[in-house]
C-alpha cells in the first residue's frame, strides 16, 4: 500500500522554508557549502541551493558526495569538489532526503571532518527519528512517525516531487 504523504507543491512549500531557515542561521555568512548526499540528497541540495541563491547575497557552492548507503567502509565517500578547498573555514551544510537510522549522514558529516569547518549543519526533507547513530538534523521539512517495517520514498525529478510512505 502506498500512500502520498507530500506532494509537489508541499515540498516546494518545505524547500523555500528550509532554505529561508538556512539563510536565518547564517545570514553572517558570506559564503556556504550544500552537499547533497547522491542520489535524493543531492537533488534535494541543488533546489535548496537554488533558493538560497534568489534569497540571498550569500555565495552558494553545490557539492555532490556518494556514499555506499549499504555498506560505507566498502568503499571511499566521492565528492564533486575534489578536496574541499574552499569548505575550509566555512560553513557546510549537509543534506539527505530522509534521516532514519542516521548511518548515512553520520559517514557524511565523517567525510567533513578532516577539513577545518567553522560550523556544520544538516538538512533533511523527512526525518523518521528511529536513530541509531548519534546525529540529529539542524533543518526538518517533516517530521514523521513511523514504524520500522515502513519505507519512505522520495521522488524528486524535473517532472515533480511526491513523498510516499510504502
Amino acid at each position: 500500500m502506498k500512500t502520498l504523504i507530500l506532494d509537489n507543491q508541499q515540498i516546494q512549500q518545505k524547500i523555500n522554508r528550509l532554505a529561508y531557515q538556512v539563510y536565518e542561521e547564517n545570514y553572517t555568512e558570506s559564503s556556504l557549502t550544500i552537499a547533497g548526499i547522491a542520489p535524493n540528497g543531492y537533488a534535494l541540495a541543488a533546489l535548496i541551493a537554488e533558493k538560497l541563491r534568489a534569497i540571498s547575497p550569500i555565495q552558494v557552492e553545490l557539492v555532490k558526495l556518494t556514499v555506499n548507503k549499504e555498506n560505507p567502509l566498502q568503499s571511499e565517500i566521492q565528492s564533486s569538489a575534489g578536496n574541499l578547498a574552499g569548505a575550509e573555514s566555512g560553513v557546510v551544510i549537509l543534506v539527505d532526503d530522509v534521516l532514519n537510522t542516521g548511518k548515512t549522514m553520520m559517514y557524511g558529516v565523517k567525510y567533513f571532518l578532516e577539513y577545518p569547518l567553522k560550523k556544520m549543519q544538516t538538512l533533511v526533507l523527512i526525518d523518521r527519528d528511529h536513530k541509531l547513530f548519534p546525529i540529529k538534523a539542524d533543518f526538518i521539512g517533516l517530521s514523521l512517525s513511523t514504524n520500522l517495517q515502513e519505507h519512505v520514498n522520495v521522488q524528486i525529478s524535473e517532472t515533480g516531487m511526491a513523498v510516499y510512505l510504502e
